[in-house]
């Protein structure tokens, strides 16, 4: 990440947050993992009543989960770098960039905490769009606050026994009750779920059924008067995944909630936070995806095995660099997704969600079989990496929900490929020391994609190939991507290896790779040493493998 940064980071900024990437880096690889695997170990304990026998729903951490708190609200303003100035001691609100490469240095050690951080600054997003100004007023500064004792968290309350996926199914019932409103019914998955704020989605009495009859509400769980809102947490989830942060079910008996918006665009307000938390994922997947393949490449690397070290068996060398491609196809659709136009954005959101998360499960398997016995031992850090990657499949539309909105909607509703495709032809547009042959390949692989993407829209009937299309259009982003990123680091000095991901991704992933023919595959014998080489790959010799 330390050199593509520079190629998408403004240079005074960059400068200014460096010495706290580092930081937190630092601490990724040392006391933000122990504290991560002390909360793992000591999950949240929901205490419903205290000793009177009154209703309290106080939820336990252990302090170490609330260390981890600490250091991501307070010291390092996760939640607030974009909302504010002042934060790490920049002047003015930084660009969304800046929290996502916190996002994937912080996830390479927790995952869970995640969602309140992200939650918290999505929330406020929506508050300072469509609330009130009293509750502006009363609300957002608390939600940027980095002391502990005056922050409030926020949560999103979406999931109902009715609808998962479905979220036009949700029965949750608002009733107007003056200038506020009253919730009646239940909500199923709530994570985060003694936040001291949520946002969710309820249906108006009297609304029209279906997505168009939901309102966006905000829910506080104190009143201005000091008393309990009237809701409960009935029982924690116990999750496969994510077991740091508290997920549960709640019943709203008459709770006060505030309208955000237009009573008839609940859920359309409610996708801008959806579509925050999709790059959040992307991120998070980013930064999983990197601690499995450090770890991959740890264990191969000082381990023996049949007389020499793993790493040097060839079909080892060959899985770790299964490993590492999409662990830097995600790096790059993330800086890119954090700083793409928001025409690009449309598209883009849900088809690096889809991927990514996906991907993320794979790698983490691969890293885990990588590590042998040893990898399915809670002693090392694997196990909880695919318990944790499960859960990126769920959150924020399934695979299926995504790829839906990407092909269906993104590209057959709204034209958005057409953005894309002019964005990425541009970032192509410069190829100077890419060998002709491979740049016609890649341009012919990548409108293939769009071409792809905007058939399958075009029929209902074919639907069942949309994962496939959004599958191609994130191979041919980050193909494009790294044929970018590779030369602009060739052609100033540096390490062009992405130039041979590039080719990678195109053979295996955009076109089918001939698996029959040898020699058509022994280029990859020398890109794959030169990939598990920590040298940098010059230009010139990047380039050749290109066409070899």
């Amino acid at each position: 990440m330390r050199d593509l940064l520079p190629l998408y980071m403004e240079a005074p900024l960059l400068a200014h947050i460096e010495p706290h990437l580092a930081e937190l880096g630092a601490l990724a690889g040392s006391k933000l993992y122990d504290l991560s695997d002390q909360a793992e170990r000591h999950q949240p304990v929901l205490h419903p009543r205290d000793g009177y026998g009154r209703d309290e729903e106080w939820v336990e951490y252990h302090p170490a989960y609330r260390e981890m708190e600490r250091i991501a609200f307070g010291q390092f303003g996760m939640h607030a770098m974009c909302n504010r100035g002042g934060v790490l001691g920049w002047p003015s609100v930084m660009p969304p960039i800046a929290k996502y490469v916190f996002h994937y240095l912080f996830s390479q050690a927790e995952f869970g905490l995640l969602c309140p951080v992200n939650l918290t600054d999505s929330s406020s997003e929506l508050v300072r769009r469509f609330g009130s100004d009293e509750l502006q007023k009363r609300y957002l500064q608390r939600m940027w606050s980095q002391d502990p004792a005056t922050l409030f968290k926020c949560a999103q309350f979406m999931t109902e026994k009715a609808g998962g996926s479905d979220v036009g199914a949700a029965e949750l019932t608002a009733v107007r009750d003056g200038a506020h409103w009253r919730l009646y019914g239940e909500k199923w998955f709530c994570s985060n779920a003694d936040a001291e704020l949520a946002v969710l989605l309820a249906r108006p009495e009297g609304a029209v059924g279906g997505g168009r009859g939901l309102g966006l509400f905000l829910m506080p769980k104190t009143l201005p008067d000091g008393s309990r809102n009237a809701y409960r947490i009935v029982r924690l989830k116990d999750k496969l995944g994510s077991r740091t942060m508290a997920s549960g079910e709640i019943v709203f008996d008459g709770a006060v909630a505030y309208q955000l918006g237009e009573l008839d665009q609940g859920l359309k307000h409610m996708l801008v936070m959806v579509n925050s938390s999709r790059v959040s994922h992307l991120a998070r997947a980013a930064g999983m995806m990197r601690r499995c393949l450090n770890e991959a490449l740890q264990a191969s690397r000082h381990r023996n095995a049949f007389g020499r070290a793993v790493v040097d068996h060839p079909l080892m060398r060959r899985q770790l660099v299964k490993l590492m491609v999409p662990t830097e196809q995600a790096l790059s659709a993330l800086l890119y997704s954090a700083t793409a136009p928001e025409k690009v954005l449309r598209l883009l959101t849900p088809i690096v969600k889809y991927r990514a998360c996906r991907d993320n499960v794979t790698v983490a398997t691969g890293a885990m079989e990588a590590r042998g016995g040893n990898g399915y031992i809670e002693d090392w850090p694997n196990a909880r990496l695919v318990r944790d990657a499960h859960l990126g499949l769920i959150w924020e539309g399934t695979s299926n929900i995504n790829a839906l909105d990407a092909v269906q909607r993104a590209v057959g509703k709204v034209g958005a490929h057409a953005a894309l495709r002019d964005d990425l032809l541009t970032r192509l547009a410069d190829t100077q020391g890419i060998p002709g042959q491979f740049r016609t390949r890649l341009d012919g692989a990548v409108n293939g994609a769009l071409r792809f993407a905007e058939e399958v829209a075009s029929r209902k009937e074919n639907e069942r190939f949309c994962r496939a299309a959004a599958g191609k259009l994130y191979h041919a982003v980050t193909a494009a991507l790294f044929i970018q990123e590779g030369l602009r680091l060739g052609l100033s000095g540096g390490d062009a290896r992405r130039l041979l991901l590039a080719r990678f991704v195109l053979e295996h992933r955009l076109q089918e790779p001939n698996t029959l023919n040898l020699e058509s595959q022994r280029w990859e014998d020398e890109a794959i040493d030169l990939l598990l080489d920590e040298a940098p790959v010059p230009l010139s010799r990047a380039a050749a493998l290109l066409v070899r």
